[in-house]
């Protein structure tokens, strides 16, 4: 009997509340739920929801808990504490009450929201409520056959590597079917799981990062049927926005996402109804949130209709329009970015007198350079971080990008330059007039899987054994393979990158939470026709 039978048989004999669907799977069914066990890592657990130990269900979610508590009490082992919240997709609250349940069985305390909050919520609980750690059920913008699992520390930043390592072990040494829960009702009653609400804080927090009076724009917004639904709304509601009009079809949460295959700001399919309503309505500004609101796109009106702003071009507008309004910037400001986001990003806010600093590709990099400032006494120096897959962040009351202090900024900074008769789109051009423009796009290849997670590893090794000499005719003149890199301060991680003499680059990096292999390029000349040429000579790599 192979291994994927064997998982497959214990399933039967143990996993009740799975019997239905384990009954019903093909061979190729199983293969995929049992080929492997969900990875957990600095993003914690992502996958399809459904039975398998590949799959997220209530035995892998208790399974990671328990190993969670366990980390937790073998760091603390009284007194202990976690925040739990979760988005708007299927299982998503079960999931987290779960989770308080399986905390409470081994006497740890949880404060639970009473319905959904966007993940940057959670962080601030976590820091709010000095827990030890935080639970977020979600799975960002990913399908709605997704969900996840993200673990925090008590900072409030997604754990990185050592601990996710020490976290994983606890994990492997649980018997999924071995785990424990209280009732939830009754760890209510007793005190151990508290419903909690820290909105008002939270949104006070978000407020103290205005810096712009304007309030002179009309605005669409839609949260995706996620968790932005009633929080935005409020928050705009509460500064002056009072020309806010919400799509209907995606005003309220509903994991099904019955408007947008791929609930993602990033993907212009995911704003097609939002813009339909601008147009109708003749809106200055489109603003869209992904299902746990730590997102945004948007889309500006121009002569020529409605103009998608990218999450580079974004993150430089934000960066000039902070530094250009503030009127309490602080000694030496840091500004902090991803090695994947625009190094145009450097040039505006260094023109202001700002110091940028880089991460690899991931939130939690920021965050963790946010709690380095505060080591030395220097968190007030962060004035801004983000990364090109539409996340923002102004301030350190939280570790996570925040949509929605992206959207209170975005629609500040949009009134703001509507007051001196320009649109974010004139501003741009402004800032590619002085600076110059790179062009850049992110393409990604999906590969799903057993097959597809050994093929991503051959495209990987395929491209260490013989990385490309040359970008489009330019001679590559800085090579970095992050695995194996020492010279640059920074951990190392799966991800190649290959720079021109003319400042061209190919970024290649495996997804972290989706089974994809995502390649970012820059051109620095030559504009959209130069990245399709460039695209075209690295595809025989992902063949």
């Amino acid at each position: 009997m192979s291994n994927i039978d064997e998982k497959y048989e214990s399933w039967l004999r143990h996993a009740a509340l799975c019997r239905e669907e384990l009954e019903a799977m093909t061979d190729e069914d199983k293969t995929e739920a049992f080929y492997k066990d969900l990875e957990f890592g600095t993003a914690g657990l992502r996958g399809v929801i459904g039975a398998g130990t590949n799959r997220l269900n209530v035995y892998t979610i208790g399974k990671a808990t328990k190993g969670l508590a366990d980390y937790l009490l073998k760091h603390k082992p009284t007194g202990a504490k976690v925040a739990i919240s979760y988005d708007s997709r299927h299982g998503s609250e079960e999931f987290a009450r779960y989770a308080a349940a399986v905390m409470a069985k081994s006497g740890i305390k949880s404060h639970i929201v009473r319905e959904l909050k966007p993940t940057p919520y959670l962080s601030y609980m976590v820091r709010r409520l000095a827990c030890d750690a935080g639970i977020m059920v979600t799975a960002s913008h990913n399908p709605a056959k997704y969900n996840g699992y993200k673990v925090y520390g008590s900072d409030g930043c997604q754990i990185t590597d050592e601990a996710a390592a020490e976290v994983f072990s606890c994990i492997q040494a649980v018997d999924i079917f071995a785990v424990e829960a209280a009732d939830f009702d009754d760890g209510v009653k007793s005190g151990i799981i508290e419903y909690t609400d820290v909105t008002r804080d939270y949104l006070d927090e978000v407020y103290k990062r205005s810096v712009g009076s304007a309030r002179n724009v009309s605005i669409v917004y839609t949260p995706l049927n996620g968790t932005g639904c009633d929080i935005v709304p409020q928050m705009l509601a509460e500064r002056g926005f009072t020309d806010v009009t919400i799509v209907p079809e995606q005003a309220r949460p509903d994991g099904d996402f019955p408007t947008c295959t791929y609930p993602n700001p990033e993907k212009a399919e995911a704003l097609k109804l939002a813009i339909e309503l601008g147009k109708a309505k003749n809106v200055d500004i489109i603003i869209g949130t992904d299902p746990d609101a730590d997102r945004l796109g948007a889309a500006v009106k121009t002569a020529d209709g409605y103009r998608l702003i990218s999450g580079n071009e974004m993150g430089v507008l934000l960066i000039d329009y902070i530094f250009s309004h503030s009127k309490s910037l602080p000694k030496n400001p840091v500004v902090v970015k991803t090695i994947v986001t625009t190094d145009l990003a450097a040039r505006v806010a260094e023109s202001y007198g700002g110091t940028v600093r880089e991460v690899l590709t991931g939130f939690k990099y920021i965050g963790e350079t946010i709690k380095k400032l505060e080591s030395v006494g220097e968190g007030e120096r962060f004035v801004f971080g983000y990364e090109e897959s539409y996340g923002y962040l102004s301030g350190t009351y939280v570790r996570d990008k925040d949509a929605v202090v992206g959207t209170m900024l975005v629609a500040e900074m949009a009134a703001e330059h509507l007051k001196n008769g320009k649109t974010l789109v004139d501003v741009l051009d402004g800032i590619y007039a002085k600076f110059g423009r790179y062009y850049h796009r992110t393409v990604s290849y999906t590969f799903e899987g057993a097959a597809g997670a050994a093929k991503m590893k051959e495209v990987l090794h395929g491209i260490r054994l013989k990385p490309p000499a040359t970008i489009d005719g330019e001679k590559v003149v800085n090579s970095i393979d992050y695995l194996v890199q020492d010279k640059y301060d920074l951990p190392k991680s799966d991800v190649l990158s290959y720079k021109a003499a003319d400042g061209s680059k190919v970024i290649v990096r495996p997804s972290g939470t989706e089974p994809l292999i995502k390649v970012y390029v820059t051109a620095a000349k030559g504009g959209e026709k130069r990245i399709d040429a460039i695209l075209s000579e690295f595809s025989h790599y992902l063949k």
